[in-house]
């Protein structure tokens, strides 16, 4: 069976590679953009020379390209998506480069999709304080108010279902937390925000769902790899010894860098965000609302989450909190901080 991994070179796509290839897959196709940084997958093929791993070079915003990257294969595991910049970087990236995708899908009849979504796709900003998260919890009604990212995964999630409703492939959706690990950032909003000279810390004693990324990959590998998805096919993904945003502001602070930091309570967060979104309408747009009480809710609101239904799978969580924060740490502290 030939599987194409879009997104391969990238911070959790190169450790889904690799986890299919030690699942046994040995047929891999990466479609990667002509930029692409190989190192990583080049690794990859030097160890396991039996995996057959094959690049396709293209982007998903050409339809062209995504022909190319779906022809003749049998499975799809699509990780690739626009992570920053305005709206159109993240609509082309993110939401045509997914409708290009599935119009290619469909042509070629592949019978198994497989797309990594986010937490950001849920509406918890109507949802009671430390409410639990989890795969009925209803999705955001208002992604317009929330950021680019957030609008885009929602899109992309939506149209995976329209288009599996058309075609009638195997669907799974996974929707993991905040991906951690060597490569990825320091500092989620979640645990709050980085301000000149200081650090804003509102997360508090609110849980962070955090998902090492050998431990994400294990998942959608896992997810992928049932033969028949249930008419349950979403997927919360997140490791299951969470710690809370003040503990990991404090381990950050002691193993990589002892920045200044200024505790917002939940209420104080919700007036500052009141602020700037008065000020930014008071000056007319002068000033972005980067932070509205809208924003402040859903990073904020101390939700709880259940990642009981991955573990119905079988996915165990196999690199430890300790293990997953030290190598983490030790990369952030070679970079010389992080985000």
């Amino acid at each position: 069976m030939l599987v194409l991994v879009t997104g391969g070179t990238g911070f959790l796509g190169s450790s889904l590679v690799e986890r299919l290839v030690l699942q046994g897959q040995r047929s891999i196709r990466c479609l990667v953009r002509p930029a692409s940084d190989l190192a990583k997958l080049e690794a990859l093929r030097r160890r396991h020379p039996e995996a057959g791993i094959e690049y396709v070079t293209g982007d998903l915003a050409d339809r062209g390209s995504a022909a190319r990257a779906v022809a003749g294969v049998d499975a799809v595991y699509h990780l690739a998506a626009g992570m920053k910049g305005g709206y159109a970087d993240i609509v082309l990236n993110t939401v045509v480069a997914s409708r290009n995708l599935l119009e290619a899908i469909v042509a070629q009849g592949v019978a198994k999709v497989v797309v990594t979504s986010s937490f950001s796709v849920y509406g918890v900003a109507g949802l009671p304080r430390h409410a639990m998260v989890n795969e009925d919890t209803p999705l955001e009604p208002h992604p317009e108010r929330r950021d680019p990212y957030s609008f885009g995964k929602l899109r992309q999630e939506r149209l995976f279902h329209e288009y599996q409703k058309r075609a009638g492939f195997q669907l799974v959706v996974l929707r993991p937390g905040v991906i951690y690990g060597p490569g990825g950032g320091g500092l989620s909003p979640r645990v709050g925000l980085r301000f000149p000279g200081f650090f804003m810390h509102c997360g508090g004693r609110n849980l962070l769902p955090l998902s090492y990324v050998d431990n994400c990959a294990e998942a959608i590998a896992v997810a992928g790899a049932q033969p028949q998805p249930t008419s349950d096919e979403v997927y919360n993904v997140h490791d299951d010894d969470l710690p809370t945003c003040g503990r990991y502001l404090r381990e950050y602070r002691r193993s990589v860098s002892k920045l200044r930091t200024v505790r917002m309570p939940y209420f104080g967060s919700m007036a500052m965000a009141r602020f700037f979104e008065w000020y930014s309408a008071h000056s007319r747009g002068q000033l972005p609302a980067f932070l509205t009480p809208y924003k402040a809710s859903c990073l904020w609101k101390g939700n709880r989450f259940d990642n009981s239904k991955l573990k119905a799978l079988g996915w165990r969580q196999s690199v430890s909190l300790e293990e997953g924060w030290r190598k983490m740490f030790e990369y952030l502290r070679i970079q010389g901080g992080g985000r």
